[in-house]
């Protein structure tokens, strides 16, 4: 007799395929964080993928922990999006490809300000192939991830799609600005695909089966990564940059995201993108809960789901960092159908549940 699992995944993966007519879908920087979560949820809802990532901050494995989840393993190709000749070989490959989502993008606000030419290069030239190669290979529109770090230090809270874009704080977050400026000017000029560019806060967590989860190369950037390897024991403490911005704690207060709930979002876009004719040529829409909590809360949430403490001490402020920021997500509610509802207690449990796994497997 079959063990219960191998059942499970067989019968995930059989309902899968009756229902995988849907379009395919190019996942840029699919094996990182959000893209491996994301390629979860299209592959749940019919679409096959292909991945490309150069792995510079993920891992090749991430791949089993998707086909487990499943029952579905998606194509990969390991190549680097700002390497024009391997995008034209791969869409030569795959000439079914109607839709892309492109996360290939590095990501971190502190190292965008020592590094500025790095972001500069990856970011804008991964973009530009990609827009340079929808047209002629038939591609319908592309979801781009863009960040809440656009509307800078915001005038009020929560903002809305129409709130101001400010000047941006760091190398990273200008990147996201001209990003959107340049996907605005090249379907303005009459390009034939849409676009939906989703601006996510703060996304953290891990899936709750613990068999995908945030995995940085190196010295975690984000967050909850460094949250976890510290109450691990792999890191001696947590640095919380300043305690004395204008808020009810002093720490810089954030809108933070279950990264399923966003992974969910970007399947809802490519939906009204490539299904719904009375999708505009370029939608934008706020990815967030709609509360802020600061970083010191947070890790309050984090000590008092999991039960595990977190040293930390308090340090300068970080240069590019926003005081605080969070978002009005009712436009993605009414018009994707979509809400990012799991709390963030369980968001917290998913995270040290995925730690806890590394740790298990001997891999962190």
């Amino acid at each position: 007799m079959l063990h219960t699992p191998t059942i499970l995944v067989n019968f995930a993966r059989n309902v899968n395929l009756i229902h995988m007519k849907k379009d395919r879908i190019l996942v840029t920087g699919g094996t990182g964080y959000i893209g491996s979560h994301t390629v979860v949820e299209l592959q749940n809802a019919g679409y096959p993928v292909v991945i490309i990532d150069n792995l510079s901050n993920s891992n090749i494995e991430v791949l089993d922990g998707i086909e487990r989840i499943t029952g579905l393993r998606p194509d990969f190709v390991e190549a680097d999006c700002t390497d024009l000749d391997a995008l034209k070989a791969l869409f030569a490959k795959y000439p079914d490809i109607r839709g892309i989502i492109n996360f290939a993008a590095s990501k971190a606000v502190g190292e965008s300000m020592e590094k500025p030419v790095l972001y500069y290069r990856n970011n804008l030239n991964t973009l530009m192939n990609l827009l340079d190669l929808m047209a002629p290979n038939g591609v319908k529109g592309i979801v781009f991830s863009s960040s809440c770090t656009v509307y800078g230090e915001p005038d009020e809270n929560p903002v809305t799609e129409q709130s101001p874009i400010k000047k941006a704080t760091s190398p990273y977050g200008n990147t996201k600005q001209i990003s959107e400026e340049i996907i605005t000017d090249v379907i303005n000029a009459g390009a034939p695909f849409k676009s939906v560019i989703l601006r996510y806060f703060n996304p953290v967590g891990a899936h709750p089966s613990a068999e995908i989860g945030e995995l940085p190369n190196g010295v975690p950037q984000n967050l909850i990564p460094y949250i976890t390897q510290t109450a691990i024991g792999i890191r001696k403490e947590l640095s919380v940059f300043g305690n004395d911005y204008p808020t009810p704690d002093g720490s810089c207060i954030r809108d933070f995201i279950n990264v399923v709930d966003l992974a969910k979002a970007h399947v809802k876009a490519m939906d009204r993108m490539l299904e719904n004719p009375e999708a505009a040529p370029i939608e934008i829409y706020n990815l967030g809960t709609g509360n802020g909590v600061s970083v010191l809360e947070l890790i309050n949430t984090f000590e008092s789901a999991t039960g595990v403490k977190v040293p930390y001490k308090i340090v300068g402020r970080r240069a590019g960092d926003i005081e605080k920021v969070w978002g009005n997500p009712s436009h993605a509610n009414e018009v994707l159908g979509w809400k990012a509802d799991t709390p963030l207690a369980d968001t917290m449990r998913s995270a040290w549940a995925w730690q806890c796994k590394l740790r298990e497997r001997g891999i962190m």
